[in-house]
């Protein structure tokens, strides 16, 4: 099984920077597809970005704004979040898939996932 524990989040007002950086224990973790949630309050959860061996995927409302990367010496997969909204505001979850060499829209399904973390709260103030 692997562990993920997101850290990074914050308050920030609209138009600055966060990093979130999710930390995972396990096997082989090189040959998981990583991936990144989230939920606002009384919203459904939605697809953010993925990195697999297809390279990275991003949903349209953080293109430009947001940019996915590994780091597989330090088991780690970040989110660079530049530019923010308050609409960005939500709790951001990774997640671990199984399924390296899927197709990159495979990966904007929660269910293609296979491990999750407990989330982190990221608020853009106005």
């Amino acid at each position: 099984q692997v562990q993920l524990v997101e850290s990074g989040g914050g308050l920030v007002q609209a138009g600055g920077s966060l990093r979130l950086s999710c930390a995972a224990s396990g096997r082989a973790f090189s040959n998981y597809a990583m991936g990144w949630f989230r939920q606002a309050p009384g919203k459904e959860r939605e697809f953010v970005a993925s990195i697999s061996w297809s390279g990275t995927y991003y949903t349209d409302s953080v293109k430009g704004r947001f940019t996915i990367s590994r780091d597989n010496a330090k088991n780690t997969v970040y989110l660079q979040m530049n530019s923010l909204k308050p609409e960005d505001t939500a709790v951001y979850s990774c997640a671990a898939s199984r399924n390296y060499y899927s197709s990159g829209s495979y990966y904007s399904k929660g269910a293609s996932y296979d491990y999750w973390g407990q989330g982190t709260q990221v608020t853009v103030s106005s």
